[in-house]
């Protein structure tokens, strides 16, 4: 039995293939699995990432109170010079500082 070489190459590529095909198979199998998983690593929020942002929140609420205190103790002492304006706008103030500290952790003394 004689053997031509263009049947061995024949025989050659078509065992080379089936690995090929084996792993586009596994390939298509696992694509999936693996969009679920990023989508759900990018749906969650890791603890880390939650208390970064809680602390950014509290910061951004501190500050704020500052900056409204800051602006009470302005508009007060105008109130007391006798300027109406500077009233009104200190009620208004303090109504807001009323709003925003329930939100304002109180830090320990110690």
């Amino acid at each position: 039995m004689r053997v031509h070489w263009q049947q061995m190459v024949t025989v050659g590529l078509a065992l080379a293939l089936q690995g090929c095909l084996a792993k586009t198979a596994l390939d298509v199998a696992t694509t999936p699995v693996k969009v679920a998983s990023k989508a759900a690593d990018l749906a969650t929020t890791s603890q880390a990432e939650a208390d970064q942002n809680r602390g950014r929140e509290l910061r951004r609420r501190e500050e704020r109170l500052g900056k409204l205190e800051r602006q009470y103790d302005t508009q007060n002492k105008d109130c007391v010079k006798g300027y109406d304006n500077a009233c009104e706008a200190a009620r208004a103030t303090y109504n807001q500082i009323q709003e925003l500290l329930p939100t304002v952790p109180v830090e320990p003394k110690r």
